[in-house]
């Protein structure tokens, strides 16, 4: 017997470099992805809490050898690097270049770069922000935003210092942060930080804020998509029904 053998198992496939302590971008990831057949191959990064610039500072050596790790030798549609706060701290191209050096030849995706990518497509400039972290962790998150060419109508920050209490925020909480959060006059609502699970809410957030929502997963969801060549609605939420930039 002749044994054929496919190209590949799945049509696309993406890297997904998630945190030690990570609860929530893998089942946002196949959630959202593996319907539309984007195999997501995982591997884990160091990182001890509390969620402080100097410990997400403290994962840059490590970010390109894990990028290695994935289906090593293969090619890959995107990488993933799924931290926010880590990706301003770092520098989001510096951890974007650490992200091709380990896997050529791959997109090289954060939830800054897709964030900024989603508002942007949205029309949005002027923006509500909303993260888990201390004030601390979040002041560099919005000078980030501001010098990306964003208006900050308002931030709000929850005061959370170890990231698997952010994966534990209830839905409701979530829902009701960003309705309370929102700024009369904001043109889109920015859930950070990858460990909240607000990337099932958007549809929920929308509905509470009224005017569009995008979550750290959500974004990198929707860039993953796009870097595959899907245009298609995965998840609910006004960003997924826009078509490819």
């Amino acid at each position: 017997m002749s044994v054929v053998l496919d190209d590949r198992p799945q049509p696309h496939r993406v890297g997904l470099v998630a945190l030690a302590t990570d609860h929530t971008t893998e089942p946002d990831f196949h959630r959202i992805l593996s319907p539309r057949g984007i195999g997501i191959y995982a591997t884990r990064i160091p990182f001890a809490n509390p969620v402080t610039p100097a410990t997400l500072a403290a994962m840059a050596p490590d970010v390109t050898a894990a990028a290695a790790l994935i289906l090593p030798d293969e090619p890959l549609d995107a990488v993933v690097y799924s931290c926010t706060s880590a990706s301003v701290v770092i520098g989001d191209e510096a951890v974007r270049e650490a992200i091709r050096a380990g896997k050529p030849g791959a997109e090289a995706i954060t939830p800054i770069s897709a964030g900024f990518a989603a508002l942007k497509a949205l029309g949005a400039r002027r923006i509500t922000l909303v993260t888990p972290y201390t004030a601390e962790t979040t002041r560099p998150m919005a000078a980030c935003f501001e010098a990306g060419g964003f208006e900050l109508a308002g931030v709000t920050c929850l005061g959370l210092t170890d990231d698997r209490a952010m994966a534990r925020i209830s839905r409701d909480s979530i829902v009701e942060a960003a309705r309370a959060a929102v700024i009369p006059g904001s043109e889109a609502l920015f859930f950070a930080c990858t460990a909240v699970r607000a990337a099932g809410v958007i549809d929920r957030i929308e509905a509470a804020t009224g005017i569009p929502a995008v979550s750290a997963n959500y974004a990198t969801a929707w860039a993953v998509l796009r870097a595959c060549g899907d245009a298609g609605a995965a998840a609910p939420g006004r960003l997924m029904t826009l078509g490819m930039p």
